[in-house]
């Protein structure tokens, strides 16, 4: 079960804050309903630079995570392994998400870096710890990356809500979101990486390892047997299902605009500070395909992990996982998808499993 400080939200009046208690003590399993109104927060908020009600999210649920995909039959006789279906993943698995059953298995006990598939767990973290959506987290020169010296849209001193940063950082993996969501937890980023393992070990990733929140640290593994678990716990989060499966997220962000003004007769050329949008893509493209059903979502890459994608997604009328690590190429992991996919849709062993799990 979840520790009870990282299950309620922080905005909680403190019979609620009691009440959530109780339920979490009684072992309940059902979900933390945590209200975020921008209006009162921004009244109370001040100086701390909390948003006003142009951000509005009125409703979020934060809910304790489920048990670990069933037993996880990993690999039975009807299981298919190997190179059946030609995949370029190093290591490749397939989930019915109802049964926990394997119905593709490849390499799936290696640990391997993860790249960052961990903004998942940074996600889940975040949400745990209940802390306001609409507050607002300035980027600073902590966020930067000195480990892969990886760039960012985000320059320093942007200032956005915990919302909008999570946007970023499942939508388009920035890493300068991610990392500013770990610096803004309570006790800093020590303890945002103490609560991913202990998230972990929750739901039952039994060799996996967090360094940091980002996925820059090729320290952070796991198998893909964990990363299946990982992403059916995300997918119990409404809105980590809602923002990794968006195509495309923008944002307002202060900056330049260079004009002509007259002063005593002469054109001066001057600065003058303005509200710009910038547009994010889902790094994968997927989520922008309409022949797709995806419910979560998330790609990484660093070169000791390579290429990698996570998926829950529904196929054939088939809830599935897939979770695809160190494929080939930058465009190997989409064509492993769409592999996955058309086996699916018509290998006849598929649908005599799914019908005959359907007469028991």
């Amino acid at each position: 079960m979840l520790n009870v400080s990282e299950v309620q939200a922080a905005g909680h009046a403190k019979s609620k804050s009691h009440s959530a208690k109780s339920k979490a003590k009684a072992g309940s399993k059902s979900k933390v309903k945590t209200r975020y109104k921008s209006k009162k927060v921004a009244l109370k908020a001040g100086k701390r630079g909390v948003k006003s009600a142009k951000r509005v999210r009125v409703t979020h649920y934060v809910q304790v995570p489920p048990p670990p995909l069933r037993a996880m039959r990993m690999v039975s006789a009807d299981t298919l392994q190997g190179d059946e279906l030609d995949l370029r993943a190093s290591a490749a698995l397939v989930i019915d998400q109802k049964s926990g059953e394997a119905l593709y298995a490849k390499n799936t006990n290696v640990p391997t870096a993860i790249a960052s598939i961990t903004k998942l767990m940074t996600a889940m973290v975040t949400l745990d710890a209940g802390l306001p959506l609409d507050e607002e987290i300035v980027v600073n020169n902590e966020d930067v990356d000195r480990l892969k010296g990886t760039g960012s849209r985000l320059a320093l001193g942007t200032r956005l809500t915990r919302e909008e940063l999570l946007h970023l950082a499942l939508i388009a993996s920035e890493n300068r979101a991610a990392a500013a969501l770990s610096r803004a937890y309570p006790g800093g980023r020590d303890a945002f990486v103490a609560a991913m393992n202990r998230k972990a070990r929750q739901i039952g990733m039994t060799d996996a390892r967090f360094m940091d929140g980002t996925g820059l640290n090729s320290g952070n593994r796991a198998t893909a047997s964990d990363l299946a678990k990982m992403v059916d716990a995300a997918y119990r989060y409404p809105l980590i299902r809602e923002i990794s499966s968006t195509g495309s997220y923008h944002v307002s962000v202060p900056g330049h605009k260079v004009v002509r003004k007259r002063e005593n007769g002469r054109l001066r050329k001057v600065s003058i500070p303005v509200r710009r949008q910038i547009a994010f893509n889902n790094t994968n493209s997927l989520t922008r395909n309409e022949d797709w059903d995806i419910g979560v979502s998330k790609t990484g890459f660093i070169n000791e992990a390579g290429h990698c994608l996570v998926m829950q997604t529904q196929i054939a009328e088939q809830k599935v996982i897939i979770v695809l690590l160190d494929s080939i190429g930058k465009w190997g992991r989409i064509g492993d998808a769409q592999r996955i996919r058309k086996w699916l849709q018509h290998d006849s062993r598929v649908a005599s499993h799914q019908s005959s799990r359907a007469s028991t």
